[in-house]
């Protein structure tokens, strides 16, 4: 499924900054990548995920759409999910992770 910002959908939005040297910057993309194809697409309203890099070396972004809180819940506590999240843990020198709902969309 593709991503859709939108004020009338009842997803949430999973903002997770991770901090990181920018020597493992890529590394820290490719295992978000990795965990993405392999274990995240195929959990239980699981919507989609887009990965950003910072210009500068320092950030990476993680924003993925979840059907509800409690289908982002149960990914915390799955088997598959968890080792991923603690790599990824490690490689980031910090992990900012939110859960949002759209407030206002703007296109032109």
């Amino acid at each position: 499924m593709e991503t859709i910002i939108s004020q009338e959908n009842t997803l949430v939005t999973l903002v997770n900054v991770f901090t990181v040297v920018p020597e493992q910057q890529q590394e820290l993309v490719d295992l978000l990548i990795e965990a993405t194809d392999q274990v995240m697409r195929h959990l239980s309203g699981f919507i989609s995920a887009n990965i950003h890099k910072s210009l500068d070396g320092t950030k990476v972004v993680n924003n993925a759409q979840w059907e509800s809180q409690e289908a982002f819940a149960a990914m915390l506590h799955n088997e598959e999910a968890i080792p991923h999240m603690a790599k990824a843990a490690r490689i980031a020198q910090s992990v900012e992770p939110h859960l949002y709902e759209v407030a206002y969309v703007d296109h032109k």
